[in-house]
C-alpha cells in the first residue's frame, strides 16, 4: 500500500521510513538522510524515523550507542529538517543525561529547532515463557512529561513502543487537541503478528484520531527482531497505508477534515460521563 506517486488530499503527507538498522552508526545516520531525503522529494510535510534508528535496539546496546542532546544524531536530524524545510520526529535514540539513560524521540521542525523531546513513559519489561524476555529496566529510566507539538497542520502527539498499550496516554494527547498521534515502535515477532495493528486501531477509534506507527525493518540477523508493518490508521479505524516487514518508506495523506467528520458522527468525547466514572471507581465494592 505504500507509493511515491500518491495524490495530495487536503490536509498534508506525512511519510514513515522503515528502515534497516545495523550496528554502525554512521552508517545508520547517512541512510537515514538517502531516507528523508528521499520522502522528502515525494511531498512528506511530516516525516518519522523509527525507534532506535541510530543503533540496534538491545538492553546491551543503549549505553553503548547513548547519546547527550544535543549530540551527533540530533544534529544531523536537525539538519536534514533545515535542509528540505519539513518536520522530523527522530524516531527514538538513545540518551544519557547524567547518569540515567532514557529512550527519547526528538521533533524537529521546518527550522531546524527542537519542537518536542519525548521520553518513553512505559518501559518495556515482558516474559512470555517459551517466546520472549525483555526489560528495557535494566538499563533505562521512564519518562515522565507527555509531549506534543504544533505544526501549520495540526497539533501531534509522540508515544514510543510499548506506551502504545496504555490508553490513558493517548487519551490524555487527544484532550489536548492532538489529532494524530504517532509512535515510532519495534514490536517483536511474537507480539506483533497479534498485538500492533490491533492496539493502533483500537487507539485511533477510543480517541478518533489518526494514529501512525513506525518500526524498523525486519532483520532475520538481528538479536532482537522486529515485526515491521509500520501503519497509519484514520480516526474511523481503518487502515489507510501499511509496509510489508522490509524496507520501505509508506506515505499517507492524512485529510484533517476526518477527524472532525468522526468526531461529529459518533460524539463519544463529549458524551464521556467522567464524574460518573470517577465516583464508581471510589466507591467501595459492595
Amino acid at each position: 500500500m505504500s507509493s511515491e506517486n500518491l495524490p495530495v488530499a487536503k490536509g498534508f503527507r506525512l511519510a514513515l521510513l522503515q528502515m534497516l538498522v545495523s550496528r554502525h552508526k554512521q552508517e545508520n545516520l547517512a541512510h537515514a538522510r538517502e531516507l528523508v531525503s528521499r520522502a522528502a522529494q515525494n511531498g512528506a510535510q511530516l516525516v518519522s524515523l523509527p525507534e532506535c534508528f541510530n543503533c540496534p535496539y538491545g538492553t546491551q546496546y543503549f549505553g553503548e550507542y547513548a547519546e547527550t542532546v544535543p549530540g551527533e544524531t540530533s544534529t544531523t536530524i536537525a539538519a536534514l529538517a533545515a535542509e528540505h524545510r519539513i518536520t522530523i520526529i527522530g524516531g527514538s535514540i538513545p540518551e544519557r543525561s547524567g547518569d540515567r539513560l532514557f529512550n527519547t524521540s526528538l521533533v524537529f521542525g521546518p527550522d531546524g529547532k527542537l519542537c518536542g523531546k519525548f521520553r518513553k513513559m512505559h518501559l518495556f519489561d515482558i516474559d512470555i515463557p517459551g517466546k520472549i524476555t525483555f526489560k528495557e529496566s535494566e538499563t533505562l529510566s521512564p519518562g515522565e512529561e507527555l509531549t506534543d507539538f504544533t505544526t501549520p497542520f495540526c497539533k501531534v502527539g509522540i508515544a514510543i513502543c510499548y506506551d502504545l498499550r496504555f490508553p490513558e496516554l493517548t487519551r490524555l494527547y487527544a484532550d489536548r487537541g492532538c489529532h494524530l498521534l504517532v509512535c515510532p515502535g519495534a514490536f517483536n515477532m511474537t507480539t506483533g503478528p497479534v498485538h500492533w495493528e490491533l492496539l493502533q486501531r483500537a487507539r485511533a477509534v477510543d480517541n478518533q484520531m489518526f494514529v501512525a506507527t513506525v518500526s524498523p525493518a525486519r532483520d532475520e540477523t538481528a538479536s532482537y527482531v522486529a515485526w515491521g508493518h509500520s501503519t497509519v490508521s484514520s480516526p474511523w479505524g481503518d487502515v489507510v497505508a501499511k509496509a510489508g516487514h522490509g524496507e520501505e518508506i509508506v506515505y499517507a495523506d492524512i485529510d484533517l477534515n476526518r477527524v472532525e467528520e468522526v468526531r461529529r458522527q459518533i460524539p463519544v468525547r463529549i458524551q464521556r460521563r467522567c464524574e460518573l466514572y470517577h465516583s464508581l471507581a471510589a466507591a467501595k465494592p459492595q
